[in-house]
């Protein structure tokens, strides 16, 4: 069995519709140039208020891929 290397890197992704659709978001962008991206841990999540209403959701991510040569 080969051993793995992984790296992370922290992302915060942003959303009008849910928390969800915040971390897909984070996610999404973080494939376009990223490989072999493998987990993710949600670290924060926090939202924008404008008249007394949830504006956007923020979640900061932790997003793991393996390292390849």
């Amino acid at each position: 069995m080969s051993e793995h290397v992984y790296k992370k890197i922290e992302l915060v992704g942003s959303s009008k519709i849910s928390i969800e659709d915040a971390i897909q978001t984070a996610i999404s962008q973080a494939g376009a140039t990223l490989e072999n991206l493998r987990w993710f841990e949600v670290v924060e999540t926090r939202g924008q208020i404008e008249e007394n209403r949830v504006a956007y959701w923020q979640v900061t991510i932790k997003i793991g891929f393996t390292v390849t040569r």
